[in-house]
């Protein structure tokens, strides 16, 4: 996470908290890095001295700590201390350190499918807890995933509301980010859990294609979108290109609950991470024509891999190339065509050549023929054949020649071996066999 020095105007002591860097800036305040005496680091969020004497702002504001104290578990970052009745308000949230999702995609690209699954996961059991809670989030985007060593976690809940509130604070107004927002946002219906589902999608989709769903554009165009044109999911693995439509439904009541999602998306992310990973994800917005279709039915492993090479049957590649991931098909479930240049994939969307991080594993086949994992492997196998291919043409040889005096002998040892009497033929003083 970016780190800014404090700047003239900022405090340098709030409550027993220690500051030491700026965090960020919102709507509502400043974010700072701090520490107690302990040495504990602590994220502490202050409210604006513009907004102190807003009622509107501070009851917004204690809004979000009475949501962080009432979620449990690890999916956000847990509540140190807090002064609402302070002259300028604040709370203090356990330190994450990590880059926000929409750090990591913007710097690094896209990401793997299992990777995005089991961050999905994450983010799924972190929703069952805020939503057992009686809280909506309302404003789950990447920027408020902070993807921290142990977990991503769900933070700024500055606008988190009650189950089953209106979204409006004034009329006419959403309040949220345009591209992330759910229908019945837009249209100030009540928030329900499904309201993040619908988020959580969106958010899927960014971290799947470096690209909103929704496109770009101004709040007005996002909005309409959002509620009547189906979003854009030609970037996302066919892996989850169906749970994250299912997920971005219009209708509430038709997407998949926080639970559902989270068990589909674990059970995505194991599939991928055993042998399914696919090569470095292309740019947003390819042909949807080139890929594979790849349905929502629970199959297994085995058949999921028969599967993708009958999809997509390919050509070994060359000795020197780099391997795929599993030797599985690209992200949009294509392996690259014959003939294209390293670093491309069938569809020219630029793939990069080589994998960030994980330890891909060498492919085992590809179509219907046999490749061994190891080339040391395939050269000790071709020495043990050759070297018994000869021996064994030495030994035919050898008996070939032990054998073969014998057989030029008159006389009762051709008797004996061939057991055929040897007759005299008239006018020849010599015995041949007839």
């Amino acid at each position: 996470m970016a780190m800014m020095r404090l700047r003239r105007e900022d405090p340098r002591v709030v409550g027993s908290f220690r500051l030491h860097r700026r965090l960020g800036a919102g709507g509502m305040g400043v974010v700072y890095l701090g520490s107690d005496k302990k040495g504990q680091r602590v994220a502490l969020k202050v409210i604006r001295p513009d907004l102190a004497e807003d009622q509107e702002f501070r009851s917004r504001f204690a809004r979000e700590v009475s949501a962080a104290r009432r979620i449990r578990g690890g999916c956000t970052a847990r509540l140190v201390a807090a002064d609402l009745e302070a002259e300028r308000p604040w709370f203090a949230t356990q330190y994450v350190p990590g880059p926000s999702l929409h750090d990591k995609v913007a710097e690094e690209g896209p990401l793997y499918a299992a990777d995005t699954a089991a961050i999905g996961a994450a983010l799924s059991e972190g929703l069952v807890a805020v939503h057992e809670a009686g809280v909506v989030h309302r404003d789950l985007k990447p920027s408020n995933i902070l993807l921290s060593p142990k977990g991503p976690r769900i933070i700024d809940f500055g606008i988190a509301w009650a189950t089953g509130a209106s979204t409006l604070t004034h009329v006419g107004t959403a309040v949220g980010s345009p591209g992330f927002l759910a229908p019945e946002q837009v249209r100030g219906a009540a928030v329900t859990p499904a309201t993040d589902v619908f988020s959580l999608g969106a958010t899927l989709a960014y971290a799947s294609t470096g690209d909103s769903p929704f496109g770009h554009g101004s709040s007005e165009v996002m909005l309409y979108r959002v509620v009547h044109e189906e979003p854009h999911l030609h970037g996302v693995p066919d892996a989850l290109a169906p749970l994250v439509r299912a997920c971005l439904a219009k209708d509430p009541a038709d997407r998949p609950s926080t639970l559902q999602l989270s068990l589909r998306l674990k059970e995505i992310a194991a599939r991928e991470a055993h042998g399914l990973g696919e090569v470095r994800p292309p740019g947003p917005r390819t042909s949807v024509s080139d890929r594979a279709s790849v349905g929502l039915a629970d199959t297994s492993p085995d058949q999921q891999r028969t599967t993708q090479r009958r999809a997509a049957p390919g050509t070994p590649p060359p000795r020197g190339a780099a391997p795929s991931r599993g030797g599985a098909p690209s992200r949009g479930g294509v392996a690259s065509r014959p003939g294209t240049r390293p670093g491309q994939s069938g569809r020219g969307t630029g793939n990069r050549p080589a994998p960030r991080s994980g330890a891909g594993r060498p492919a085992r086949t590809t179509g219907t023929k046999l490749r061994p994992a190891n080339p040391r492997l395939l050269r000790q196998r071709l020495t043990v054949f050759v070297v018994v291919t000869l021996l064994v043409a030495l030994g035919i040889a050898v008996a070939q020649g032990c054998s073969g005096p014998a057989r030029g002998l008159g006389g009762d040892g051709g008797e004996q071996r061939t057991g055929v009497r040897q007759a005299p033929v008239p006018g020849d003083g010599q015995g041949r066999v007839a």
